[in-house]
C-alpha cells in the first residue's frame, strides 16, 4: 500500500509539471505569436508608408534641351552640366562651301542644380554674338502614385543680351540689345518610350527693328522624344509663331529633327534645322530660313555632367 502511495504521489507530481511546462510553453508561443504579428503589422505600415511616398516619373527627356527648346528637365542639386551647341552652315550653300561645313556658329553653356528643383544656367553664342542666362523652376513633376500628377511642368525666365556691332546707331543703348523670355514647359511621358512638350512663351525685345514689329511676342513650342533603344531616340521640336508680330521681315517656324545617344555622363544630339539661333529670342523670334528653300543647319548638341558637390556622410 505503501508503494502504491509513493508510486501515486509520483504519478500525481509528474502531471503537474507536465501541466506547468504546458502552460509555460502556452504562453511563450502566445507571446512569441503577438510579436510577430507586431513586426508584421510593422512591416505592414513601413510598406504602406513607402507606398504612400510619391513615385516621380524619370526621364521624360534626357538633356535639358529638347534640340533648341529647352526641356522640363533641370541638372540634379550639385551637378555641373556643360553643353556645347554647334551649328555648321546653310545645306544649301553648295559645294564651295562644302555644304555648310566649312562656317559655323555655336553656343557654349554652364548649367548648375542649385536644388533638386531649381537651376541657374548662362552662355555664350558666337550667332550675333549673345550672351544669354536663365532660372529653371520644377513647379510639378509627374507621379504614378498616390495622388497622381500626370504632368511635369517647369518655369523657365530667361535674358539675352547681344553685342554685335550693328550699323544702326539705335543699338548703342546697352539696353535696346536685351530681350527677356518666359516660358512654361508642360510634358508628360505617356510611356517608357514616349514623351511630349508644349511650351508656350512671352518674349520681349526692348528694341525692335521697325515699328511694325510687336515688341512682345507670343509663340507656342511643342516638343517630342520617342525612344528607340535603351540608350537612343528621336527627338521632334516646333515652335510656332502666330502672325502679325514680326513684319519687316521674314520670319519662318522652327522646325528641328534630331538622334539623341546617351553614353554615361555625356548626353549627344546630332539634328537638322532651319534655325541658327540657339537661345529663345533668336530662334523663336528671328528664324529666316526656310526648309523648303533648303535653309538647313546640320549640328549637334553635346552635355557633359560633374558632379561638384561634396557628398554627405
Amino acid at each position: 500500500m505503501k508503494r502504491n502511495a509513493t508510486l501515486m504521489a509520483y504519478n500525481n507530481t509528474c502531471l503537474l509539471k507536465s501541466f506547468l511546462f504546458l502552460l509555460w510553453w502556452m504562453m511563450v508561443c502566445a507571446v512569441y505569436a503577438r510579436s510577430q504579428d507586431t513586426s508584421l503589422m510593422k512591416m505592414l505600415e513601413d510598406s504602406m508608408a513607402v507606398t504612400r511616398q510619391p513615385q516621380y516619373t524619370t526621364g521624360t527627356f534626357k538633356g535639358t534641351h529638347v534640340i533648341n527648346l529647352h526641356a522640363v528637365e533641370t541638372p540634379a542639386q550639385g551637378v555641373l552640366l556643360f553643353m556645347i551647341m554647334h551649328r555648321f552652315g546653310k545645306i544649301n550653300d553648295g559645294g564651295y562651301q562644302l555644304f555648310g561645313l566649312d562656317n559655323a556658329t555655336m553656343r557654349m553653356g554652364f548649367d548648375y542644380g542649385i536644388t533638386n528643383r531649381l537651376a541657374a544656367g548662362i552662355g555664350r553664342s558666337t550667332f550675333e554674338k549673345t550672351y544669354d542666362g536663365y532660372l529653371k523652376l520644377k513647379l510639378l513633376r509627374q507621379t504614378e502614385s498616390p495622388g497622381k500628377i500626370p504632368v511635369s511642368v517647369t518655369a523657365l525666365g530667361g535674358l539675352a543680351y547681344t553685342t554685335l556691332k550693328y550699323a544702326d546707331k539705335s543699338y548703342l543703348n546697352a539696353k535696346y540689345r536685351i530681350s527677356y523670355t518666359l516660358q512654361l514647359l508642360i510634358a508628360r511621358k505617356l510611356n517608357r518610350n514616349l514623351s511630349l512638350q508644349l511650351a508656350p512663351a512671352w518674349l520681349h525685345y526692348n528694341l525692335v527693328p521697325a515699328v511694325a514689329d510687336k515688341n512682345d511676342v507670343f509663340a507656342l513650342g511643342m516638343g517630342g522624344r520617342m525612344k528607340i533603344t535603351r540608350r537612343a531616340s528621336i527627338n521632334l521640336e516646333y515652335n510656332y509663331l502666330p502672325g502679325n508680330q514680326v513684319n519687316s521681315f521674314k520670319v519662318y517656324n522652327s522646325l528641328s529633327a534630331g538622334f539623341d545617344i546617351e553614353t554615361g555622363g555625356h548626353v549627344f544630339q546630332v539634328h537638322v534645322t532651319n534655325s541658327q539661333g540657339m537661345v529663345a529670342p533668336l530662334f523663336i523670334g528671328r528664324t529666316t530660313g526656310s526648309w523648303g528653300k533648303g535653309d538647313v543647319y546640320f549640328g549637334f548638341n553635346i552635355s557633359r555632367s560633374f558632379n561638384i558637390a561634396k557628398k554627405k556622410h
